[in-house]
């Protein structure tokens, strides 16, 4: 059986771990920006129907595990079957 102690990148995972800290950080910076215009985005989609653009921070609850993608869907289900403020000829939120 092979002993990986001793192998060429040691035992100790601390090397390894900071060394990939930076690629983590880049990731985690894309992730938000993704994130922010994602907002950005369903804030306009939401106002130009006639809703208040601060509906579209309700997609931040899909980091809540488990539940956040649901209530996502749940939205995004509602959004797309409702009847619009903007078709009925009421004024934007």
């Amino acid at each position: 059986m092979n002993d990986y102690s001793s192998s060429a990148y040691g035992s100790d995972p601390t090397g390894m771990m900071a060394a990939m800290g930076p690629y983590f950080a880049v990731i985690m910076i894309i992730g938000l920006a993704i994130a922010v215009f994602s907002i950005f985005c369903w804030w306009k989609i939401f106002s130009k129907a006639g809703y208040n653009g601060a509906l579209s921070l309700v997609f931040l609850a899909g980091i809540i595990p488990l539940i956040g993608p649901i209530i996502c869907l749940v939205l995004f289900i509602w959004f797309a079957f409702s009847d619009w403020p903007v078709r009925r000829g009421a004024p934007p939120a």
